[in-house]
């Protein structure tokens, strides 16, 4: 095995030298005489050659794999033209051309030049007609499906690469396949071309030769004209037969591979897999023989012989798929019965998937692409918006459907655990009043599911006047991917673990080591910085920016392992993105804190091994909670988000305080925002 290694290292390492050594002589053949024991050699090798060529296309699993058959083609084809050359040199100079062809001529035809030159013309007819003309179609259809398919196949592989089911590597490597296979057809497509030439070339070749070797049998060597005519005639048939086998065995080898369909074997496999599959059709087949030999007037015992074998053919085969339909069915169930018994099998069902989306059976066309679904598609695009704009990679969401489920309804779960639902009628439209609206379209009334404002659910005929009337309306679907796109937004620091965390880390350590080798594992560990993502993803900051995030972590690590301390250095840091998203016209509108009540609030904390919270006694906590929701109540009456502003020492623990009474509060500090920003504040919180 090793020779044989080194043997292969050796002619690959030599194989271009060898490969343009061998076109230029092929070239320099149609130029220089071949003696007639040299011109028998290398008719020998094209035949062989030819034979290797077939025998590889056969046994090929997919036409790639044979990549430069195109290229391979083009100097067979040269090199079959530079033969025939040769041996019309010899043919009309000696009248003798080697052993090789005097056989083709005299022993293959009987010596009879009139048969040879008709099963010479229907060789070229067969190659020429059928085969040639069949593969030469082939390839071009193939080449024009590929390169119209390829804009869909490259869409799937960045859905496959979104979704997470593939990695950059295979990604690069699926496209340069498909890259490869337009190639591959678009050569295939100009090569056929080299051997439908081939076949026109080889008919002019012989009727030259023919009447060549006849003027000269007679002027030049005094033959009669039966004389020239046998002699000519025989070795041009014999030149012509000895050239065109292999030439008919190249165009086989072509119609072969570009006829070749995707497949996990080769083409010998397929064929016998794929007509020995249903036994019965032998009996069909041998019913229908022996018909045919009970005709008057046609012979019975050949009809009769295949008719009984054929059925003999379809029993054993009968009996073998039973045989092995026995045998996989008892192995199957020795596979469960085993599958059971392990131990692993129980670990299996403890796994939970991080994100599930479950549907009642009415709501399965929107899963279904067949039925004109596209869920699928908008899931990839929610994890790809939601890596944009939160920085983490969003697991794969799990859609199943549950026949426990309202028909209409559907689950979104986080880590098995119910977390919101929903309903949706697919026949209809969700039709939403933004406030100015004053008209009325007839509909169900509900709530939109994502985040809780009244709406309508409207039957397609009013879509047209309920978008005319300033109501804004969404179809079924939308309505189910903002739904899903907002929870998972909102519990990205469940979804966030260490695994990904490291994940995150071996990214930015490829163009970042420095700070990375800094930070990890000296001053923090990764399941500190963890800690610190999740309270910044707690309060839907993102932690896309993870560079400058671990910038901040490496100058504030030295002085405090608090996650939630340290999650407050790096909202200074990301404090642009964070304000930016409130601020309109330059300015903030908020609530702010009474000072009173901060320090009140701040004098409260208390400190355990658990972390920080607050301690207010249970009079000033209402006052607190009444207060917070009458400025809220406010804000968000004149049409703006609820932010409440603090001082950089409070932020945190007003978080604390706020975060069960009023979760979709945004708290800000006064060190989060840029100078230039203008405050205007509309209320004041205090106890």
């Amino acid at each position: 095995m090793g020779d044989n290694n080194a043997l292969i290292s050796k002619l690959n390492k030599f194989s271009d030298v060898m490969l343009a050594l061998g076109v230029v002589m092929i070239v320099m053949m149609m130029i220089i005489p071949l003696p007639p024991f040299l011109l028998d050699l290398l008719l020998a090798l094209n035949i062989t050659l030819s034979l290797t060529i077939v025998m590889i296309s056969i046994y090929n699993v997919e036409p790639l794999q044979f990549s430069v058959f195109p290229s391979l083609l083009l100097v067979t084809t040269l090199f079959r033209l530079a033969l025939n050359v040769s041996a019309t040199r010899l043919i009309l100079l000696q009248g003798y051309a080697g052993e090789v062809i005097l056989a083709f001529g005299s022993f293959v035809v009987g010596g009879n030049a009139v048969v040879g030159f008709i099963v010479f013309i229907i060789l070229i007819l067969i190659q020429f007609i059928v085969i040639t003309k069949g593969a030469e179609r082939v390839a071009e259809v193939a080449a024009r499906f590929t390169l119209d398919a390829m804009p869909g196949k490259q869409m799937a592989i960045d859905a496959d690469l979104n979704a997470g089911l593939i990695n950059d590597n295979e990604a690069r490597t699926r496209r340069r396949n498909i890259q490869r296979e337009a190639d591959f057809y678009g050569a295939m497509d100009g090569a056929s071309k080299f051997v439908k030439g081939d076949a026109i070339a080889a008919i002019v070749i012989i009727v030259v030769n023919i009447l060549g070797g006849f003027v000269i049998g007679m002027v030049q060597r005094d033959m009669s004209i039966l004389q020239a005519l046998q002699t000519y005639t025989l070795l041009t048939v014999g030149e012509g037969l000895v050239n065109q086998i292999p030439a008919l065995l190249i165009s086989t080898a072509t119609g072969i591979v570009v006829t070749r369909a995707a497949s996990e074997d080769n083409l010998g496999h397929d064929i016998a897999a794929q007509l020995l599959a249903y036994p019965r059709v032998f009996f069909l087949v041998a019913a229908v023989l022996a018909v045919l030999s009970a005709v008057p007037g046609l012979p019975g015992i050949p009809f009769l012989s295949i008719a009984i074998m054929i059925a003999g053919l379809g029993y054993i085969l009968q009996k073998t798929a039973k045989t092995a339909q026995e045998t996989a069915v008892t192995q199957q169930e020795e596979k469960e019965l085993e599958e059971v018994r392990k131990p692993e099998n129980i670990v299996s069902l403890l796994q939970v998937d991080p994100i599930e989306l479950e549907i009642g059976y009415s709501l399965i066309p929107l899963v279904d692409v067949a039925q004109g679904g596209n869920l699928l598609d908008r899931v990839v695009m929610i994890r790809r918006q939601c890596a944009l704009e939160m920085g983490i990679v969003v697991p794969t969401i799990r859609i199943r459907d549950n026949i426990q489920l309202k028909p209409n309804a559907y689950v979104i779960k986080i880590k098995g655990i119910e977390v919101a639902k929903g309903e949706l009628l697919l026949d209809h439209f969700l039709a939403m009043n933004p406030g100015t609206v004053t008209e009325e379209i007839p509909g169900e009334e509900t709530m939109e599911p994502a985040f809780g404002l009244p709406a309508l659910w409207i039957h397609e005929a009013y879509r047209e006047r309920a978008e005319l009337s300033g109501y804004t309306v969404v179809d079924p679907i939308s309505v189910l991917a903002t739904h899903l796109t907002e929870v998972v937004k909102g519990h990205c620091d469940e979804l966030l673990g260490r695994q990904d965390v490291q994940t995150l880390i071996d990214s930015v350590k490829q163009d970042h080591p420095a700070v990375v080798s800094e930070l990890v594992p000296a001053m923090l560990s990764v399941g500190d910085i963890q800690k610190v993502l999740v309270c910044l993803l707690k309060e839907r900051v993102s932690v896309r920016d993870l560079v400058s995030i671990m910038e901040t972590l490496a100058d504030t690590a030295t002085f405090t392992k608090d996650p939630e301390v340290l999650a407050e250095y790096v909202r200074r840091t990301l404090s642009r993105n964070i304000s930016r998203q409130y601020i309109q016209n330059n300015t903030l509108t908020c609530i702010t804190l009474d000072p009173q009540t901060e320090n009140q609030i701040v004098s409260g904390v208390q400190h355990s091994d658990r972390g920080s919270f607050v301690n207010l006694d249970p009079g000033s906590m209402q006052q607190f909670i009444n207060s917070l929701s009458n400025e809220i109540q406010k804000l968000t009456a004149t049409g703006f988000h609820p932010v409440l502003l603090t001082s950089p020492a409070s932020r945190l623990y007003v978080r604390k305080l706020t975060e069960r009474i009023a979760p979709n509060l945004v708290i800000l500090s006064f060190a989060e925002l840029e100078n230039q920003i203008e405050v205007q504040s509309v209320g004041m919180v205090k106890i």
